[in-house]
């Protein structure tokens, strides 16, 4: 079996590629720009830039699986060449933001609604299998908090007791092999969260006491921290992420088994993450 790993840059896609080539598994590492990926020793890389359906034919060929990020823009055009290049498997890093009522709507969550839905028309109609892993929120959604609280500041929050189940892209890696390499886990839809329900309070205390260095935050309006990130997040963006939080105020969010379920092992709690990235968060 060649498994394509799209994405490769991707703290998922990455880690995804050390996992396939200690299984003895050849699998492509691709990326838009290729030159600058770092894989596994004597592993082939090749350009496939997602937003570039004219970049998948020579990406694609001979491959069995495909590892793919939700890039909406071209999914359709993506699963035809996969078909016709004979791939008999996709597994799509989706999210579980698709879940929600108003995910066609929503900006974040739409791109990944548009793509699974691609996937599975084309799977319907005898493509491939397509199967969709649905992470909720990344434990690495912590870097964020990173800048500041090297400088002993820490960040400013609108809503800190919002609840959010930080998931190790490790396991969301080890769930694609798993999903890669068993059949009969093929063609599902498997929701991935961390073990925890952690308010971004709760994050941050988690943060000092495996760093040991103090992870204070200050409280702000929401139109003052929807200012602060103008410059770099479209305001449809900070819409979105203002409304989930304030939905999710006070209140825990749902926890699967279903890293358990296909790793074998309990989801990595958020300190396990943090002690595995506690340089990013010291001076």
């Amino acid at each position: 079996m060649t498994v394509l790993v799209t994405g490769s840059r991707g703290r998922v896609a990455s880690a995804l590629l050390g996992l396939l080539d200690a299984a003895g598994i050849e699998a492509r590492a691709a990326s838009k720009d290729p030159a600058g990926l770092s894989p596994p020793r004597g592993m082939d890389t090749v350009r496939c830039d997602l937003a570039d359906p004219a970049t998948f034919d020579t990406a694609l060929d001979g491959v069995d699986a495909v590892f793919l990020y939700a890039e909406a823009a071209h999914t359709a055009t993506f699963a035809d060449r996969a078909r016709a290049a004979g791939v008999r498997h996709v597994v799509l890093l989706s999210s579980s933001s698709v879940l929600a009522p108003d995910a066609a709507e929503n900006p974040i969550a739409s791109s990944h609604l548009a793509a699974e839905r691609a996937l599975s028309a084309a799977a319907a109609a005898g493509a491939f299998e397509a199967t969709h892993l649905r992470p909720g929120a990344f434990a690495a959604n912590a870097l964020q908090w990173a800048p500041a609280l090297r400088t002993g500041r820490g960040p400013a929050l609108p809503h800190p007791r919002t609840h959010s189940d930080p998931i190790h892209e490790r396991d969301v890696a080890e769930a694609a092999l798993a999903v890669l390499t068993r059949p009969r886990l093929r063609g599902s839809s498997y929701m991935l969260t961390g073990p925890q329900s952690l308010t971004f309070a709760e994050q941050l205390a988690v943060v000092a006491e495996v760093t040991g260095r103090p992870a204070p935050h200050t409280v702000v309006t929401p139109e003052r921290w929807k200012e602060s990130v103008a410059d770099f997040l479209p305001e449809a963006f900070a819409d979105a992420l203002l409304s989930y939080w304030a939905a999710h105020d006070g209140r825990p969010v749902p926890l699967t088994p279903a890293v358990e379920e296909l790793t074998g092992h309990p989801a990595r709690p958020f300190a396990a993450w943090v002690a595995d990235h506690a340089e990013a968060f010291r001076p």
